[in-house]
């Protein structure tokens, strides 16, 4: 192989079947600063193992050529002893059900650039900050929520909307109720589309984010309607999901953000 596999794993944790986090630390080098809400990109080999229930591979990948894709960092920005991803195993892809396969110590090849324009560095100081994903798009929120504990704090009003198929889906749940009791300026407001598969009565919100935005529940929590001249919506997920969001968001007066023409919608489009 050309490129040696540079960093090791050196944390997971599985939310739900298929549904995990890896911490991920270089080796014999060191992560570069980064800003919360950015990604950079973790590869295997094709002659890494895949997980037991995976899909057989069609064609079957070079042994010696690197599979790689780009993930979000979920860690705070302050924390680079190592990069925390969140991950979703898809049983017919190509590099997921390999990286699911990895254990406590295993190497991985870890890019060294850390880039990405989805961050809160071009929201205005006033303005309050919607952060809306689908499964594992809440990666970058997380790195964003998590920076701010551990630095300014809250310096605004901060809306979480994570939308799965289950509650079981819903990764970093615990963490961020906990963060919701911690301060008046977040809300937590997760949301699932399957209520009737779950083991014991779902009382959260159902449907989809397009329902959690609706539902009145984030006016209610912030005790002000989010509008286009008070707020900035971030969108990271199922691309069907960005496409609802803007058609909602965008009949509320919402715009796209770009370097070229100021808006309150800021998403990364490298899916």
């Amino acid at each position: 192989m050309t490129e040696e596999l540079n960093a090791k794993v050196v944390g997971k944790q599985e939310f739900a079947p298929g549904n995990f986090v890896l911490r991920v630390a270089p080796v014999g080098w060191e992560l570069p600063e980064f800003k919360p809400g950015q990604y950079t990109v973790l590869g295997l080999p094709g002659s890494a193992p895949r997980a037991p229930f995976s899909d057989a591979e069609d064609p079957v990948p070079d042994p010696d050529k690197l599979i790689r894709r780009a993930y979000s960092v979920a860690s705070p920005s302050p924390t680079r002893e190592y990069a925390e991803f969140y991950v979703a195993m898809v049983r017919s892809g190509a590099l997921t059900p390999r990286l699911y396969a990895l254990n406590i110590g295993d190497k991985v090849w870890l890019g060294k650039k850390f880039t990405g324009l989805m961050t809160l560095e071009e929201v205005p100081a006033d303005a309050n900050v919607v952060l809306i994903a689908t499964g594992t798009g809440l990666a970058p929120y997380m790195s964003m929520i998590r920076t701010l504990v551990l630095t300014k704090g809250f310096d605004r009003h901060y809306a979480v909307i994570h939308g799965a198929k289950h509650s079981w889906d819903l990764g970093y749940r615990s963490e961020l109720e906990t963060m919701e009791r911690m301060t008046h300026k977040l809300a937590y407001l997760p949301v699932i589309s399957q209520p009737s598969e779950e083991h014991m009565s779902w009382s959260g919100a159902t449907g989809f984010v397009e329902d959690a935005w609706k539902s009145g529940a984030l006016e209610k929590a912030w005790k002000q309607r989010p509008a286009p001249g008070n707020t900035h919506v971030f969108l990271c997920g199922n691309p069907m999901m960005i496409q609802s969001a803007f058609s909602f968001l965008g009949a509320e007066g919402f715009k796209e953000h770009s370097r070229r023409e100021a808006g309150q919608i800021h998403v990364e489009k490298y899916w």
